[in-house]
This record gives structure tokens, sequence and C-alpha cells, in this order.
């Protein structure tokens, strides 16, 4: 584990028995856990994260994009500070917390094309944006249905004012579930934010492949597979799901192998 004693895993989908696991044969306690969104919790975070809870870690997450697919319910169970007492606090989206000795930065969800599709420009900018953007989905959408795609943009989309305001701090390690440019599907705008912000280091989920990449300016990438934990230095700790496949390397960036248990 890197010094500062964070782990951080990838897209949990439901596979907490991969944490349970994991947790119980480190050689050592982990003092930090960040999760990279995609937990789809089927019950409320705080029962879910009891076995890292009871291992005496602190506990930091964002969300993905399949974070609500079992409804409003699912949304509930990761983000209602009543259903979370202990968990809710560890909100990570759209803020700057010291952990283990660094300022990570993170920032939840993907692009969505109605909001932003990078490289194109953005069709919206803020949420406050939302209400006239509805009002012209056409005939064929119901109140009901413009209401759920609002709610759903409004939570789990990357906006322009959420990159804004974190642009403007400053931090270590940016945490994402969208991939940077390191990745083929990825976004040069989270390698830019990352750079606004004095980042060195990307980590990110949404996936499925573990891989460490270096720019040639120096800003470094690192993607964790589904279920896995691996730490700063990009170590892997505990393996999850099988691993995709990364495909061609981006230019400017150089990749390295993937990680192994």
């Amino acid at each position: 584990m890197d010094d500062h004693g964070i782990i951080l895993i990838g897209d949990i989908h439901r596979r907490w028995d991969y944490v349970a696991r994991g947790l119980a044969a480190l050689p050592r306690p982990a003092r930090h856990v960040i999760l990279l969104g995609d937990m789809e919790c089927h019950a409320p975070l705080d029962a879910l994260a009891a076995p890292i809870l009871a291992h005496g870690a602190t506990l930091h997450w964002i969300f993905g994009n399949h974070d609500a697919d079992g409804g409003p319910e699912m949304w509930a169970n990761l983000i209602d500070p009543a259903r979370n007492p202990i968990t809710a606090a560890g909100a990570l989206h759209g803020r700057v917390v010291e952990i283990g000795g660094l300022r990570i930065a993170g920032l939840g969800g993907t692009f969505r094309p109605r909001v932003w599709h990078p490289p194109n420009p953005h069709r919206l900018h803020r949420r406050a944006d939302l209400t006239a953007d509805m009002a012209v989905l056409g005939a064929g959408w119901s109140d009901e249905a413009a209401a759920t795609l609002g709610a759903s943009l409004a939570a789990m989309a990357i906006w322009p004012e959420d990159i804004d305001a974190l642009a403007a701090q400053r931090a270590d390690v940016l945490v994402t579930h969208e991939a940077p440019s390191s990745h083929p599907a990825g976004a040069a705008v989270i390698d830019a934010l990352a750079r606004a912000m004095g980042a060195r280091l990307i980590v990110h989920g949404h996936h499925h492949v573990g891989y460490r990449a270096h720019a040639d300016d120096g800003l470094q990438a690192q993607g964790v597979p589904a279920g896995w934990a691996m730490d700063l230095a990009g170590r892997a700790h505990w393996p999850g799901d099988k691993q995709r496949h990364l495909g061609p390397t981006p230019a400017g960036w150089r990749v390295l192998t993937p990680p192994s248990p």
C-alpha cells in the first residue's frame, strides 16, 4: 500500500464480496478507501460498506453512470443522508478533501450529450438551464418523462459549472468516474481540469480496465478495473471482475502494463 494508506476501488456493481474478501486478506489495514462509482446500492451504503467501516477506514465516494439504474430508491440508497448517517459525509463529487495528507478532488458521473459531449462544445452550462431545455423536448415527451430526464441529468451528468468550480481549487489527485484522454474513450477535458488544479494524478473507473499512463508533461492517469482495489502507486491489492481490453494508446501518452494482484 502507498504511504498515504489510500485504496481506490473500481466499479463494484453490487459485488461487495470482492471488497469483504480483499479487505480481510490485506497484510495491514487500509486507512482510507475511495469508491470510484457504479456501486449500484441495492441497500443503503452504510449497510453495504459495513466491512470497510469495520476495518476502521474512512470512506469517500463518487457516483457513476449506473448508480440510479434501479430508480430513485437505488439513488437514495447512495446519496440520502437519512439512510446513510455515516457515509453521506464521504461524498466527494465537486469537492476537494484532505485524505491521507493529500488534497483529493472528486468528479462523479459521465458526459451526457444533452449537456456536454466532448470534444464538442457544451449545450448547457449550468443546471439552471435545464428547465428551458426540457420544455423544448418535443410532443413525444410526457411531463413525467421530461421530469425524469431532467432529474437524471441534474444529478449524474458532468456539468461545465462543476468543472469550473473545481478548476478554481487546488488538488494533488483527481478521482473521476469518467476517463481522461489516456483511455481511448476518454476526454481531454478531464486532463485539462487536473492540470488547472495542479493535480499530478487522475484515477478513474467506468471502463473496467487497469493501467498506468504517463503524459509528456508528467501528468499521470490510472484506471482501476471493476471490483479491483489499487493504491496511488498503481499497485493492485485484490482482483475483481475480468478486465476489459484497453485499446490503442492515445497520442501524447505512454501506457504501462495492466496490474496483477
